[in-house]
């Protein structure tokens, strides 16, 4: 998977994805969800660009994005590194993303259209094999598709916006306190997805507000043990 953009997060985002700093920044995002640029890291701009095969300029455009997003810091003399784990903001963050995923999937279940449920189904394809191969980039862009597909047939393109944004400081969280799930966890957490999906297509708002927070589960805690755990 070359990034994490699918068709619904490629509308709601005011960057085309035919532009290079679009592409750029999907890029070094990615490998920041998935730790191949390590928290704490330092950014050279001639290394990136040599890395992505880009500009300087468009190396230069897609780093302030991501310290728009709290995803790299950007000092004086010191230059980019890739922001620390945080847990009181990754705390946040999802505190956020329950409050507003929550009311997303109750609003899908009223609203979405039957492409929209389709297309909802179809960021699921592939899990099985991805769960099994322990695939972490195909994990990481099945799971913002999802989220954001949910999001976007909530018919409110404000409240879908926000939630790529909090997936994108929250992913990486993720991945590094399940940094090595079980096979078992990992199509339980399949199912739960798959049953989210059931529960907008029957129109069922109060389950699909149910299953969202079963799906968004325990990870603050799991978060916090693995945090506090690390050297």
């Amino acid at each position: 998977m070359a990034d994490l953009r699918n068709n619904e997060a490629a509308r709601l985002d005011e960057w085309s994805p035919r532009l290079l700093k679009s592409r750029l920044y999907q890029r070094i995002l990615l490998d920041i969800i998935v730790g191949a640029l390590e928290a704490g890291e330092h950014l050279d701009e001639n290394q990136l660009a040599h890395r992505y095969g880009g500009g300087l300029a468009g190396i230069r455009e897609a780093l302030a994005r991501l310290a728009l997003e709290g995803l790299v810091q950007r000092r004086a003399r010191v230059g980019t590194t890739v922001a620390p784990l945080d847990l009181v903001a990754a705390r946040e963050a999802f505190e956020a993303r329950c409050l507003i995923e929550i009311q997303c999937a109750g609003l899908a279940a009223a609203n979405a259209s039957e492409d929209e449920i389709a297309a909802i189904r179809a960021t699921l394809d592939g899990g099985e094999e991805a769960v099994r191969d322990n695939d972490v980039r195909a994990l990481a862009g099945m799971d913002e598709a999802f989220h954001v597909a949910v999001a976007a047939a909530s018919g409110n393109r404000t409240l879908a916006k926000i939630v790529v944004t909090l997936h994108h400081q929250t992913a990486r969280y993720w991945l590094y306190a399940m940094r090595a799930p079980s096979i078992e966890d990992g199509y339980k957490a399949l199912a739960e997805h798959r049953s989210l999906a059931d529960a907008i297509a029957a129109r069922d708002v109060d389950k699909a507000r149910a299953v969202m927070l079963e799906v968004l589960g325990d990870f603050p805690d799991e978060m916090k043990r693995t945090l506090e755990a690390a050297p």
